[in-house]
């Protein structure tokens, strides 16, 4: 197929659209570069450097490059952001996701790969996660996210879109030639920010929060690896056919600590990683996992990389040859 990818320059964008064209698909890559790396771009693909806003370059695209699917990653995705500026979510998240699908209309494209968010769920009463659970955000992010699948939902009755939007827990690691990875400004998720400490980058890791009702006290997170992710899209795309509607939960089924991942880090780098304990933060749920069982049977998905272990190995490579990110002059020699 002929795939389009928006935001494929970013973290899961640029896994998602190498496993398309190592699965034989035709790739094109649009990014505005606001938060994705021109370095994390394949080489057999083509990047178009552009925004959701242009209609006409969407326009350009879906019709010269006979574009068959999109994958759609586009998106601003910092939470506490989102709380503070909610309409600057709502108008990127929301409003370029519908100009898209508008494009996508008008030229009768009807395949759409969603990348979306288990924070639709909000703030459960129980574990596992199951698609079927009410969907009651807590966040204008997750709130956006919800938008665009009711968007989708409608646009699958109303002109026959079919999609599947994949419901993301925690994405981690990075390809396995560690040529491709985390790279966010600011960085805000556990792995590379334990994995700073080994890199002199800080001094210590906080853990907000002992006392939960967890094994260790610390809050649980599903953690997949990126790579199992991008497999999981391109499974998707494979499948979906014109009008189908389709929710999956992409996680592993099971959690780990703070405290966990503090460990397994140490043993991965061997440093030390000195810790400071602190109070809960507000809204932190202590248990936060998929019930996969879904993807796993219609996909015939099953993680790759179930060991925490090499999941934070695959980050260290990554980290540990590009320290400052795609910004490292490293890693001009490893694209």
């Amino acid at each position: 197929m002929n795939v389009l990818v928006s935001g494929g320059a970013g973290y899961v964008g640029s896994h998602a659209h190498r496993a398309l064209i190592q699965a034989g698909h035709n790739v094109v890559v649009l990014d505005n570069l606001s938060a994705g790396h021109r370095q994390a771009i394949d080489p057999q693909a083509r990047l178009v450097v552009g925004d959701l806003e242009d209609a006409a370059l969407l326009d350009q695209l879906l019709g010269e490059e006979h574009v068959d699917a999109v994958m759609h990653f586009a998106a601003f995705i910092e939470v506490g952001e989102s709380v503070k500026d909610p309409l600057k979510f709502y108008h990127n998240n929301v409003g370029n996701s519908v100009r898209l699908l508008q494009a996508m209309q008008r030229h009768d494209v009807k395949r759409f790969i969603f990348s979306s968010t288990c924070a639709v769920y909000g703030i459960p009463d129980r574990m596992p996660l199951v698609e079927d659970m009410p969907r009651q955000p807590a966040s204008p992010y997750a709130r956006a996210k919800l938008a665009v699948e009711w968007a989708l939902e409608d646009s699958a009755t109303a002109w026959g879109l079919g999609f599947v939007a994949l419901r993301y827990f925690n994405a981690a690691g990075a390809a396995a030639d560690a040529t491709i990875g985390e790279d966010h400004h600011p960085e805000t998720h556990l792995i590379p920010n334990v994995l700073m400490v080994p890199l002199g980058q800080r001094e210590n890791i906080r853990i907000f929060g002992t006392d939960y009702d967890t094994p260790d006290g610390t809050c649980l997170r599903d953690y997949v690896h990126v790579e199992d992710l991008a497999d999981a899209h391109v499974r998707a795309l494979e499948v979906l056919q014109p009008g189908q509607q389709r929710f999956y939960n992409a996680g592993t089924g099971h959690g780990a600590s703070v405290r966990e991942i503090v460990e397994v880090a140490r043993k991965v780098t061997g440093h030390p990683i000195p810790v400071i304990e602190e109070d809960r933060r507000a809204g932190d749920v202590p248990r936060l996992y998929a019930d996969a069982s879904k993807i796993r049977n219609d996909l015939d998905w099953t993680p790759k990389h179930n060991d925490l272990s090499g999941i934070i190995a695959s980050a260290w490579a990554w980290h540990e040859s590009h320290p400052r990110g795609f910004d490292d002059r490293s890693s001009d020699s490893a694209t």
